[in-house]
């Protein structure tokens, strides 16, 4: 059941909402001014929000500007309800970040329409945040296998290398210092890589094959490791 934020300060206004929202299936949580609202609207995390712009305490603008700017409610689509017609007070609204704006009064057909119309758009777009998360998750799978494969490589071959000097009867503490500095070769360069993954705020996804996609690393890894397993 989708949660609808009904956020007015007239409860004639609530009452109407509620009514019309609960004949259609839709659960609503109410707040009766801008404060509670906007702490209904981060507590209860709706699917929808309609918010009354004339309230005495925050201005339904200055609420839907709060909301839209939280992280947690960024995503919510807030409709804006109000008895003001004018273009400039709509261009306000929407530049707000308002999803969509309702003219009082308003009838039914059109109030369910834009609400339904809105929480489409929203389930579309968790969808596709859903999807982009799953891609983000592969990508650092496929970079971390591709970026530390190599490092790892040479860690087992200095480690058996060691393994076989220390098996003589005449150990080599050149060959045995050797194969510890190649160690910390590859220590050190799947460190780094794990440190620019942890540092990645926004992934850059590139082509790695025709259908595996990589993401991209400010800082490429050196051939220094090829060149010594070679």
């Amino acid at each position: 059941m989708k949660r609808i934020l009904v956020i007015d300060d007239l409860p004639e206004n609530v009452f109407m909402l509620q009514d019309r929202l609960e004949h259609e299936g839709y659960e609503v949580i109410t707040a009766y001014n801008g404060s509670t609202g906007i702490e209904k609207a981060l507590t209860e995390l709706p699917d929808l929000i309609l918010l009354d712009v004339m309230m005495p305490d925050i201005t339904g603008i200055e609420v839907c500007r709060r909301l839209v700017n939280d992280p947690k409610t960024k995503d919510i689509p807030i409709i804006l309800v109000t008895a003001k017609s004018g273009a400039e007070d709509t261009k306000e609204g929407l530049e707000a970040g308002a999803f969509d704006y309702i003219k009082k009064p308003f009838n039914r057909v059109e109030l369910l329409a834009r609400v339904k119309s809105a929480l489409k758009l929203s389930e579309a777009h968790k969808l596709l945040l859903e999807a982009e998360k799953r891609d983000t998750f592969m990508a650092t799978v496929v970079t971390a296998n591709h970026k530390i494969k190599q490092p790892l490589t040479l860690l087992s071959l200095s480690s058996t290398a060691i393994k076989r000097e220390l098996e003589k009867d005449e150990i080599s503490k050149e060959m045995i210092l050797k194969r510890m500095n190649y160690i910390d070769i590859a220590i050190k360069e799947i460190t780094e890589v794990l440190n620019q993954l942890n540092e990645i705020r926004t992934p850059i996804l590139s082509k790695y094959t025709s259908d595996i996609k990589m993401v991209k690393l400010d800082e490429e890894q050196s051939d220094e490791n090829k060149n010594i397993i070679e």
